[in-house]
């Protein structure tokens, strides 16, 4: 198959007065697709949140780890008691509290370290959408455009069939019917400029509101080929998607987060191993030091606290409602990867078709081309009309919009299927 920019050159024989795909009419430089993109990546609001989420997700794992690091309290206390008392009056306090072992709390700062990574792993996900809306405005202009100029091209072209066709039915030669027709023809034309100038208006907007460039900047777009993924053995694409697909990897990220906690809530039925010293100055409030034979001001206590659990009623409940969360995950990702896979398969099918459908459009195209310059000998001949001339450009011009459009599709189902084989990242890292 040849490639675009090859069969650009061999159709640009018979459009050689046409300007060509991101001409620069005003000198500036062009702006690329790959720039597009970048300041969409830059500049979108949904990217942003993302990555608010994903720092969100990070102070969860810095939270739960924190029980596991040392805790350093200090403070005062005072009481009022009569006879005994029942606990020391102090001035100054301090503790220090650091948990060694604890199953249930080890398996929730696993989990959180997971659901960080899937946050990183939603980033990704919505990175490549930005990726994508920004790519196909981008594309989509670059085909509006050049339709723009077909059209504009095509209108004079109606004028003239409606022109002609009305001095031959003056003349007696045409019936009043194909004055009416010629008329219809010429006002869909109209019509299709009209709505392709309101797309582009559209498109334009768009591609300035995701870049974020101002209203008086002027887009020079230009045409640009996105690589072939859909070539690649099916297998290969799902084996790629299975292994880079953001969605399936935040899914893969949940599974072992709620995995991590079924199994630290299991492990609650161990004993848990807490490091605790206080350092305390006691006062002499309510004559304390009158009950003791030797009052110390000073005290240090130092130790670990082991706790067994003997009875927790509340325990086996909370490892069956881990290990239900723990399945449901696993369901969910398997479900996720069955998606995933039909998707790849459906998306390459979709890409084959569509570049099968460029390649007619193409022989479309080329056939109307050499009508037209067949029709152009005879009109020089004298064997033609100027309106058998005209038609036969006219059609060469639906067929141009036809390829057109095979054209963009095609690159947009291109564009999907390097977004579910996670491949974007490497296109526009």
């Amino acid at each position: 198959m040849l490639h675009h920019s090859v069969l650009l050159g061999v159709l640009a024989a018979g459009v050689a007065a046409m300007p060509a795909w991101g001409q620069q009419a005003s000198g500036q430089h062009a702006f690329t697709l790959r720039r597009a993109v970048t300041l969409a990546v830059q500049n979108s609001p949904e990217l942003a949140l993302a990555k608010v989420r994903y720092n969100v997700a990070g102070r969860h794992t810095g939270l739960a780890r924190s029980v596991f690091l040392p805790n350093l309290f200090t403070g005062v206390g005072g009481a009022y008691s009569k006879g005994f008392p029942l606990g020391a009056p102090s001035v100054f306090q301090l503790n220090y509290v650091q948990t060694l072992f604890n199953p249930p709390l080890r398996g929730e700062l696993r989990a959180a370290q997971e659901r960080e990574r899937g946050e990183q792993a939603s980033v990704d996900q919505a990175r490549d959408a930005v990726i994508v809306r920004a790519a196909a405005a981008y594309l989509e202009l670059v085909k509006v455009r050049h339709t723009l100029r077909l059209l504009r091209e095509e209108q004079g072209s109606a004028a003239q069939v409606t022109g002609v066709t009305r001095e031959r039915a003056g003349e007696g030669l045409e019936l009043p019917i194909e004055v009416t027709r010629a008329e219809l023809s010429e006002a869909r034309v109209r019509q299709r400029v009209l709505q392709s100038e309101s797309r582009e208006e559209w498109l334009e907007s768009e591609l300035r509101a995701l870049t974020g460039l101002g209203p008086g900047t002027a887009l020079e777009v230009s045409e640009e080929e996105l690589p072939a993924a859909a070539d690649l053995p099916a297998a290969e694409l799902v084996g790629q998607a299975l292994a880079n697909h953001p969605a399936l990897r935040a899914a893969e990220h949940e599974r072992r987060a709620r995995e991590h906690q079924w199994k630290g809530e299991r492990g609650g039925y161990l004993p848990t191993i807490d490091v605790i010293t206080q350092y305390a100055i006691f006062s002499r409030h309510n004559n304390y030091d009158d009950f003791y034979r030797n009052f110390e001001r000073h005290n240090v206590t130092a130790g670990v606290t082991l706790r067994i659990p003997i009875f927790a009623s509340q325990r086996a409940a909370t490892v069956a409602l881990a290990r239900s969360e723990f399945d449901a995950a696993g369901i969910e990702l398997d479900q996720k990867r069955a998606e995933v896979e039909r998707s790849v398969r459906q998306q390459a099918r979709l890409a084959r078709e569509y570049e099968a459908a460029r390649d007619v459009a193409r022989l479309e195209l080329r056939l109307a081309q050499e009508n037209l310059r067949v029709t152009q000998a005879r009109y020089d001949e004298g064997r033609a009309n100027l309106r058998d001339l005209e038609k036969a450009r006219l059609e060469e011009h639906d067929r141009w919009r036809e390829f057109l459009d095979a054209e963009f599709d095609r690159q947009k189902a291109r564009l999907e299927l390097l977004r579910e084989t996670g491949q974007l990242s490497r296109l526009f890292p």
